[in-house]
């Protein structure tokens, strides 16, 4: 091929190679308002990062993103409707891990895992044990003494039944040898008054959390592998003794009756939100570990996650 030849096509090949290593759209995709569902109360971390992606939605498709918020069993009402709705691409809905797999092995909910499509995950929350800046438990150690010391007194907030936030209070039960009861609320918006009026001794709730009420909450324990950087004096549950890093997973799912190509295009919008750097920078500075798991990836995602939470159904008496 002649050197004039080569330079005739280099547009063409510089124009492919952009279109095939960044997320693409359908022409004029979005081409009106997106309606965006959040299964629990405003002020929680799924409401909260919502608004978020909605600022940068609007920056960068020139659309509205209209956050609507619909609690109720604890994202339950919108997981089991949603398939009910248009497949458009047009309405989607925020959906969380290990939510969607645990709530239906219990049984009291209309909707099975398999029913729910996602097309993507944009970060997880770590797992963290907080208690009101003036309670008397000044470290980790203070609260599980004084739990082993009179079992089933203190009583530990969080967000939903069969939620990360129930799963995480099982575990510290288990693994720490205490017995404490857990009490839930709609989402952890809802429970910050509980808590901070001392109706509650702690919350067992996540790491954005710790840094929205730093200040007025005190965090004893966290699910990372190393120490967080807004909280340096707070230890690790490894270094406690005890392997534990989770939190909760949230994304976005779709009706069922999306096809394929339009499902496709949602997680490529996401993914161009999930992407922008100043709303990853937002995010990491909020407590949120970002991941990326665009919808070819999400079987692999779901399979490993869902064998995960096996084990936490155990620990909650959900399966033999």
């Amino acid at each position: 091929m002649t050197p004039s030849r080569i330079a005739r096509l280099l547009p063409a090949l510089v124009a492919l190679f952009a279109a095939t290593s960044s997320p693409t759209f359908a022409a004029g995709y979005p081409e009106k308002s997106i309606q965006y569902l959040i299964p629990f109360v405003a002020g929680g971390e799924s409401d909260v990062v919502a608004r978020l992606q909605q600022q940068v939605f609007s920056q960068k498709f020139k659309q509205e993103m209209v956050v609507v918020n619909r609690a109720g069993g604890g994202g339950a009402l919108v997981w089991q409707q949603l398939n009910s709705l248009p497949g458009d691409g047009y309405t989607i809905a925020g959906i969380n891990l290990p939510h969607v797999v645990l709530q239906p092995l219990e049984g009291s909910v209309a909707y099975k895992t398999d029913d729910m499509t996602s097309v993507y995950w944009f970060h997880y929350t770590p797992d963290a044990l907080l208690v009101p800046a003036d309670s008397p438990f000044k470290t980790f150690q203070d609260f599980i003494k004084a739990a082993k010391a009179d079992p089933g007194k203190l009583s530990i907030a969080g967000s939903a039944l069969y939620s990360a936030n129930h799963v995480a209070h099982a575990r510290l039960n288990r693994e720490f040898g205490i017995k404490t009861e857990y009490v839930p609320f709609k989402g952890t918006g809802d429970l910050v008054a509980s808590v901070l009026g001392g109706h509650v001794a702690a919350t067992m709730s996540y790491t954005t959390l710790a840094i929205q009420q730093k200040g007025r909450m005190r965090m004893l324990a966290v699910a990372t592998r190393e120490r967080v950087p807004q909280f340096p004096d707070v230890p690790t549950f490894r270094e406690l003794g005890v392997d534990w890093m989770d939190g909760a997973y949230r994304g976005v799912a779709v009706p069922k009756s999306t096809p394929e190509a339009v499902r496709k295009q949602v997680s490529d919008m996401m993914e161009a939100l999930n992407k922008d750097p100043e709303l990853r920078k937002k995010m990491v500075d909020g407590g949120f570990e970002v991941i990326d798991v665009p919808y070819d990836k999400v079987p692999a995602f779901m399979k490993e996650r869902t064998a995960d939470y096996m084990n936490s159904a155990k620990m909650l008496g959900l399966v033999k």
